[in-house]
């Protein structure tokens, strides 16, 4: 039930801002509200057992029994933290967007409240028809987030983003209406329940690309590749980050490319073990690929927000590197990055959208001196600077270590490969730092366009969780590595014959059973 509170309350709390009309009260309501829900993702987290990969929290209703069509939510070791990650996100954004959105800020939030029931619902669907619903429906709050409060080109960024991803998920509900049949002819039912979809064989011949299991493997693959996005699908993002309003990158960096990389976990991974082995080195490759473009692209970038967009192509490629090695070392390394990434990058989004609402401008070139200007400001973007490229005791350390450490294991050659992407984000970002931070005031730091004020008490408390979960990942790792051990483990020992069941709680079973 709680999981469902997670995407009901959501919801309601849209509902319940309908009538109102005080800005003030809506942004109250709506920061409140958010900070209960994250109290709420706690409370589920509090209730989850680390020694289990079973999914937990269950809860199973029939919805469409003809066509085995269920409204049925669960959580594992591979997306509780992404639940979490997503309440937390949530109000850190109200907060951080209290003084930058002044036009149809009833609008605004509800958009927000949308947009996470749909995230948080993609995360705990194990019925793959409600996942698609849930996974297409955040779409559609983005869409307007970016189209009504984004900045210039923003009609473009939207039409683009929209048709890459809804184009990429024609092919997964192809697949999964094809699972379905198959599932009927040997189950002899109907089923969009992921543990049965498991069990569905589907035929595969090596050597061969026109064959079934090659065919859905892709059909899936491609919609993930886009939302997460890996190279060369991924040219919506860097527009989409740019024009998005700051709320709306966070979101999107901090969870929504998650989706996608938690598909290939939750889908392809354990469905297409065979079409896995031979075709999954294609996104090795492009993933290594990613690493490098990404970084050599934001080398270049004269607009800040810009290259933190291309920076996340950058590290989104670690993930899929670690997701596609297939050893417990990658798996782990790519579900902390992925947990890394979207509180560092996150971050950065969120400090660019501070310095962006002062001065009104994110050319690199017209910055300098910053430091001096705005010392708190440049502490709290130091730290995140220091996590996005990975320095010891942060988050991105632990993440992208574990990452390359399985891909050593897996092959020198692209270990050697990536590891190029270590030193030029490093390089990139510091770049950007010294140009933006220090060395001769720019024209928007000297003084000429008035003072600059440093952050003020709602922006430091915005940024705060960020800064702690930074050092707290980047120091004790393994509070947050127990939540996914078992189900990695379980994942790498019977990745050729994938089953999972529900954990023995009293409400799960009798509703399953």
């Amino acid at each position: 039930m709680i999981l469902t509170l997670l995407i009901v309350l959501p919801l309601l709390a849209a509902l319940m801002l309908l009538p109102m009309k005080n800005e003030k009260g809506i942004r109250v309501f709506s920061l409140v509200s958010s900070g209960l829900m994250f109290i709420l993702s706690l409370c589920a987290l509090s209730q989850f057992d680390k020694t289990s990969a079973d999914f937990q929290l269950t809860l199973y209703r029939e919805w469409i029994p003809q066509f085995g069509i269920s409204y049925f939510v669960g959580v594992d070791g591979f997306s509780i933290l992404l639940v979490v990650l997503t309440a937390l996100l949530t109000p850190i954004v109200i907060a951080a967007s209290w003084t930058s959105i002044t036009d149809r800020v009833k609008g605004f939030h509800i958009a927000l409240f949308v947009l996470q029931a749909a995230v948080i619902g993609s995360f705990v669907s194990i019925d793959t028809v409600l996942f698609y619903l849930f996974f297409e429906l955040s779409l559609v709050p983005m869409y307007f987030i970016v189209g009504i409060w984004g900045g210039e080109n923003r009609i473009y960024a939207t039409y683009k983003f929209f048709i890459y991803t809804m184009a990429g998920s024609v092919f997964m509900l192809a697949g999964i209406a094809y699972l379905m049949i198959q599932a009927k002819a040997q189950l002899g039912y109907y089923t969009a329940d992921v543990m049965d979809l498991y069990k569905v064989s589907i035929p595969f011949v090596d050597g061969e690309f026109f064959t079934p299991q090659t065919l859905l493997f892709f059909a899936f693959a491609v919609a993930f590749a886009i939302k997460v996005p890996v190279f060369p699908v991924h040219t919506w993002l860097p527009d989409a980050h740019v024009q998005a309003p700051t709320a709306g990158s966070v979101i999107l960096a901090g969870v929504m490319l998650k989706m996608g990389t938690y598909g290939f976990l939750r889908f392809v991974l354990p469905m297409f073990p065979e079409a896995v082995q031979v075709w999954g080195s294609v996104f090795l490759v492009l993933g290594v690929i990613g690493i490098v473009y990404g970084a050599l692209v934001a080398m270049v970038q004269v607009d800040v927000k810009k290259l933190v967009a291309y920076s996340s192509v950058s590290h989104m490629g670690y993930v899929m590197l670690g997701l596609f090695v297939l050893n417990v070392y990658g798996l782990n390394g790519g579900l902390f990055q992925m947990l890394a990434h979207g509180v560092s990058t996150g971050g950065l989004f969120l400090m660019v959208g501070m310095v962006y609402e002062r001065t009104h401008s994110r050319e690199i070139a017209k910055y300098g001196g910053l430091a001096k200007a705005m010392p708190v400001f440049t502490i709290f973007f130091l730290i995140i600077t220091f996590s996005s490229i990975a320095v010891p005791m942060t988050n991105g350390f632990v993440g992208e270590f574990l990452i390359l450490l399985g891909t050593f294991g897996f092959s020198s050659k692209l270990g050697a490969i990536a590891v190029t992407g270590v030193v030029l984000g490093a390089a990139y970002m510091l770049w950007m730092v010294k140009k933006v931070f220090f060395g001769p005031a720019g024209e928007l730091v000297d003084g000429s366009h008035g003072e600059l004020k440093d952050l003020n008490c709602r922006e430091i408390a915005a940024l705060i969780p960020i800064v702690v979960l930074i050092f707290w990942m980047g120091v004790m790792p393994r509070s947050f590595l127990d939540y996914s051990q078992a189900s990695v483990n379980h994942l790498v020992e019977n990745k050729d014959n994938y089953e999972l069941k529900i954990y023995p709680q009293p409400e799960a079973v009798a509703e399953k059973e």
